[in-house]
């Protein structure tokens, strides 16, 4: 009979992690460990992916729903095929723990070329909200790495100071030599957005995730519609379940993008939903982590590398914490690796 466990960490960030929501230092992180008592030294491990002040489960039950699932589990009462549509990380976690246990807890979870370290994935470097000088040294950093894509997350500053530091990039990179993509975490109003996204057309700009705060639909939809700057739908897809309630939303907004947060969206298959219903109407997608330690970004990256996207993902924040847990998982520059030699430290998971 399978078995579960809840194990619990404090993960400290290496610099403060700021966006237009405010400031984390560390993250409060719960794993769901699996075994099956005929064999209780293989594991299956999953992140309770919870990103605070946005996860729908960042609510104050969410510890007592977590021992009430390994309780059901540790029962034999648990059905993995009935969703926890109020709690979207933890579906992610008994997903992704669910399947390392069938693949004999190697952590091995979506074997390819990218797991036997023969090939990477493409992804962008993440610049964090800070002051001017703080935001253009962080640039100048992934420029210095080697990185083609960065995404900025904007809406800290004043717009016009934001606005200097993507000109003065711009003027020294080319579109065909830096793609830029924007996060603005709904930092624009509505009245002001389609503005300031004809200011900001002027710089090549790729993309921009979320513009305005979600739940504003039909400001999107008109946004989407008229935009100089692709948008990308990001806050918005999150809590919408079952698969008809994710069309009905892009017919109606008919984004350019969409960016998919496995931990914040209820987990792959759920993901794989907004793939499909995203190909219907020739919607554009990229994979993102939210501040996923190394457990919850490797599930994310070996199913990312699956899908055969050539597009660069965002899928870098694996590396944002001091006390992070070691992985195969590695950085050289733009690309993610795993190398299949180095080799895991699951203390947190044995220990007792």
């Amino acid at each position: 009979m399978i078995k579960a466990v809840i194990r619990h960490r404090d993960f400290i960030f290496r610099r403060a992690a700021t966006t237009s929501r405010g400031t984390l230092h560390s993250k409060s992180v719960h794993f769901i460990v699996l075994y099956d008592d005929a064999n209780p030294f293989v594991s299956g491990i999953g992140e309770c992916s919870v990103f605070p002040g946005l996860s729908m489960d960042d609510v104050e039950n969410f510890s007592t729903k977590l021992e009430e699932v390994a309780q059901m589990i540790n029962k034999g009462w648990f059905n993995l095929n009935a969703p926890l549509y109020g709690f979207p990380s933890i579906n992610f976690a008994l997903e992704t723990a669910f399947r390392d246990l069938e693949n004999k807890g190697t952590r091995i979870l979506y074997p390819s070329k990218f797991t036997s370290g023969e090939d990477f994935i493409p992804i962008n470097g993440l610049i964090w909200m800070g002051n001017l000088e703080d935001m253009v040294k962080q640039i100048n950093q992934k420029l210095n790495e080697g990185f083609t894509c960065l995404k900025m997350k904007i809406g800290a500053l004043d717009f016009n100071e934001e606005y200097l530091i993507l000109s003065a990039i711009r003027k020294e990179y080319k579109e065909e030599e830096l793609e830029i993509r924007l996060d603005a975490n709904g930092a624009f109003q509505p009245d002001d957005a389609l503005e300031l996204l004809y200011r900001l057309s002027d710089l090549g700009i790729h993309s921009i995730e979320q513009p305005i705060l979600p739940s504003q639909l039909e400001e999107m939809a008109a946004l989407c519609e008229t935009t100089p700057v692709p948008i990308a739908l990001d806050e918005e897809l999150i809590g919408k379940y079952p698969v008809e309630n994710k069309r009905q939303l892009l017919k109606l907004i008919n984004p350019q993008y969409i960016v998919l947060k496995p931990g914040l969206l209820g987990g792959i298959k759920s993901c794989e939903e907004w793939i499909k219903v995203a190909g219907e109407q020739e919607t554009g997608w990229w994979i993102t982590s939210s501040l996923e330690t190394n457990i919850g970004l490797n599930a994310i990256a070996q199913w990312t590398y699956t899908l055969n996207s050539s597009m660069p993902q965002g899928l870098s924040t694996g590396g944002l914490f001091v006390n992070n847990i070691d992985s195969p998982l590695a950085l050289a520059g733009e690309k993610l690796y795993y190398f299949p030699r180095k080799k895991w430290d699951l203390s947190l998971f044995t220990s007792k």
